[in-house]
């Protein structure tokens, strides 16, 4: 069988397919749905769950217009159909009709809040969708008139000839205060740096605190209205490296870094939405060379807890269909870190011994929901992709100096000391230390294929500062 085609309409996402239908004398054979076939020609992976048959005895039935809250690819097992679409979604495109006939070489893809219609062109007309969430008891969703004269579909069977369900006859008139707004974005892990980077950019989106959502919480997990969101933005982690090679650290960092994004990673299979979620240069062992950096394909191999539980969480995010793992480094925000610590001891007239083994790229969070949006805005495949501030690799030593440059003071002031010789001095104090790559430098080339360009670390680190 040869791939199917494809057309694009006046409807964004709505797309007609023409299907390989081969006949004899027996009848004919069609694959009516191909999942590699239909992605290579364009069509998203809804992820269908449900497959349903609407068997038509008479000519002119009409159905519609509908618009249910999902996704749906129809069709014809038997028969011709006149069918018809209207975009009900807020938008430029709002009451934008399409129609066409079908037959049982045609199918239709059709997004969710477009209202979906039909009219039996013949009897014994078997219509088949398939749908990507479960029909549930009791859901609402708006409907038109089938004679609505805003958008008047010229049915080929005057309606007052066809056969219509009595609630049919009584759906609404078009109504802009109806439109259907776009699924929602929610930001997980809105208390911490990266959160509030997100929450600011996406005022709009819903946020959540962990103590807001906890999607360790099986019961809270169950409540929440999921499929309201098209997508997620997991900024919820645990970040204290070096807690996590304690007893009861090793326990809080496999719940944040695995447990939850696994969770995470079966809702966006079951609800559709889109999964953004965001990792670490710990998933590697630090022993790739400086150039490129870390590539996104090189195994993982990380040295200590922290590292080990973002690499798992990174192998349960790419069980979502629809997902985008950002792999970063060094990430600097609203809160403490890094920066603020050195500007802070150069204020003070402290000159600081700093690591200089240890070698990679600030990543300031701003560069963070940049990337997002582009990957999300350009529709780039879904996967992983490395991101940090551009530029070249620097120490910390080497990024402290800069700061006390940039703070008045001489970069001489900030001596240099090895990983190992600061662990021997955090260990004897009684404290845990965990093991750290000394080369974080990712590689860049991927997310630069998609078009995005990272900003150089010092231009953000002077605005940053400023």
């Amino acid at each position: 069988m040869s791939l199917p085609s494809l057309e694009t309409t006046p409807i964004p996402g709505l797309v007609v397919v023409r299907l390989d239908r081969r006949d004899d004398d027996r009848g004919f054979f069609k694959e009516n749905w191909q999942r590699e076939k239909m992605l290579a020609i364009g069509l998203p992976d809804f992820g269908p769950v449900q497959n349903n048959v609407s068997f038509n005895s008479d000519r002119g039935v009409t159905r519609g217009i509908h618009t249910e809250p999902w996704d749906k690819f129809v069709s014809l097992a038997t028969g011709r159909i006149f069918g018809a679409w209207v975009d009900m979604r807020e938008g430029e495109t709002f009451g934008a009709t399409f129609s066409l006939e079908m037959d049982t070489s045609v199918a239709v893809f059709v997004p969710r809040g477009v209202g979906n219609s039909y009219q039996t062109l013949e009897d014994a007309t078997a219509y088949t969708y398939l749908v990507n969430e479960h029909w549930r008891p009791g859901i609402a969703y708006p409907a038109l008139a089938l004679s609505d004269p805003t958008v008047a579909i010229e049915w080929p069977i005057p309606l007052t000839e066809a056969i219509i369900s009595e609630k049919d006859q009584h759906n609404p008139s078009l109504d802009p205060g109806t439109a259907i707004p776009a699924r929602k974005v929610l930001v997980l892990g809105a208390g911490g740096q990266l959160g509030r980077a997100f929450a600011e950019a996406f005022p709009a989106a819903d946020t959540r605190t962990r103590s807001e959502l906890d999607v360790t919480d099986a019961a809270a997990v169950a409540d929440f209205p999921w499929h309201d969101y098209g997508v997620v933005l997991n900024a919820a982690a645990y970040t204290a490296v070096d807690v996590a090679e304690t007893a009861e650290g090793r326990v809080a960092a496999w719940a944040a870094n695995v447990t939850g994004p696994a969770t995470l990673a079966g809702l966006a299979r079951q609800h559709g939405f889109t999964l953004v979620h965001f990792s670490s240069d710990y998933v590697f062992d630090g022993t790739a060379g400086l150039e490129p950096g870390h590539l996104e394909d090189e195994a993982l191999s990380p040295l200590g807890v922290y590292g080990q539980s973002k690499a798992a969480g990174d192998v349960a995010v790419g069980l979502a269909p629809r997902h985008y793992v950002l792999r970063t480094s060094w990430v600097i925000g609203d809160g403490k870190n890094f920066v603020r610590t050195m500007q802070s001891l150069a204020e003070k007239g402290v000159s600081p011994s700093v690591v200089d083994d240890q070698v990679g790229r600030l990543t300031f969070t701003g560069e963070l929901v940049r990337a997002t949006q582009h990957l999300l805005d350009s529709d780039a495949p879904f996967g992983t992709y490395h991101l940090s501030n551009g530029g070249p690799a620097m120490s910390w030593r080497e990024i402290a100096q800069a700061v006390f440059e940039r703070s008045g003071r001489s970069a001489d002031d900030v001596s240099g000391t090895s990983t190992a010789a600061y662990a021997e001095g955090v260990l004897a104090q009684g404290n845990p230390f965990a093991p750290r790559p000394l080369n974080s430098a990712l590689s860049l080339d991927k997310i630069r294929a998609t078009g995005f360009e990272p900003e150089d670390a010092l231009v953000a680190l002077d605005r940053y500062l400023a």
